[in-house]
């Protein structure tokens, strides 16, 4: 049985299979708890910058987190139209390939979700439509490769960093559920250094989660550590990090909360770097795996350290 099968067949009977697709590749759960912070703390540090100081509303909130979550779904759905000719050759485990789900109907889903980011816009305010269309340009572009496929996979850093520039723009989105709604749109080009902070981030993860001991690397799969070598693919993501610490830092300043992000990122920075240099003495699965982890644990506490905490020590 191909890997990523087991239990699609129970008894002769279908289960749900959009329940195992969602489990495979994007994990409801998981991904909704970072989503979530990570809509939260757009709206709270828009407030704070904007001087308001209150908890965003309900309505805002929910625009704002439902339509993230939306995009990142969009982005994966994306990642399966494009990589579906190598998925087929090389993972023919992964759900599409193996027939769980097609392409048609994942574009269904992607263009439904599409009406109901609309329509949240329109409920909260028509204006937001302006910066959804923004992102979804650069989404429809990142969809094609911008045209250049061939030579921005030629190209892995430039390729990365053309597809993490979708970060900021989502991330605008959502901080203009909060400053667009309160019409103050002064306070969008404050958020330069929180805007950084979600680029920065967005490489964080995608090394983190492409950086693989030899025994873990597939055939046909472009991770870093394959690309660059074990070593130099650590040292990228320790850097990263130090990028998006800085970021962090800046931001923080904004709104008047340096010390505690300085010293949860200088921390967590140790923690991380110490992860990196031990895998690439080692190269060993287990930490490969602390890696990817780590860096979870990076966004989810710059997010929290940028938006929420700070807001709540406010009120």
């Amino acid at each position: 049985m191909n890997k990523g099968s087991t239990g699609i067949m129970e008894n002769g009977i279908m289960p749900n299979r959009w329940w195992i697709y969602q489990k495979e590749r994007f994990p409801v759960f998981k991904h909704g708890i970072l989503i979530l912070v990570f809509s939260l703390s757009a709206l709270c540090y828009s407030s704070l910058l904007r001087g308001d100081g209150a908890w965003p509303s309900l309505l805002a909130m929910t625009v704002s987190f439902v339509s993230v979550f939306i995009f990142f779904l969009m982005l994966r759905i994306a990642d399966e139209f494009k990589d579906f000719d190598e998925d087929t050759r090389y993972r023919p485990y992964r759900p599409v390939p193996r027939g769980l789900v097609t392409l048609p109907e994942l574009a269904t889903v992607a263009v439904l979700g599409g009406f109901i980011q609309a329509g949240l816009c329109l409920w909260l305010e028509p204006k937001l439509l302006l910066p959804l269309a923004a992102a979804w340009s650069y989404l429809a572009l990142m969809s094609k490769e911008f045209f250049v496929g061939e030579w921005l996979k030629a190209h892995p850093l430039l390729y990365m960093f053309s597809h993490m520039v979708i970060m900021p723009l989502i991330v605008f989105f959502a901080m203009a559920c909060d400053w667009l709604v309160a019409g103050t749109p002064g306070i969008a080009t404050d958020a330069a250094w929180f805007l950084a902070v979600s680029f920065f981030g967005g490489i964080v993860i995608e090394l983190g989660r492409k950086i693989r001991a030899p025994e873990d690397e597939e055939t046909g799969v472009d991770t870093y550590s394959r690309l660059w070598g074990p070593g130099a693919a650590a040292s990228a993501w320790v850097a990263a990090l130090a990028s998006s610490g800085i970021s962090a830092c800046l931001a923080a300043h904004e709104i008047g909360f340096l010390t505690p992000v300085a010293a949860v990122s200088g921390l967590l920075f140790v923690w991380a770097a110490l992860a990196s240099y031990r895998f690439a003495l080692t190269r060993s699965h287990s930490l490969s795996k602390h890696i990817e982890n780590i860096a979870g644990i990076w966004i989810l506490a710059m997010y929290l350290m940028l938006g929420v905490i700070p807001l709540l020590v406010r009120l």
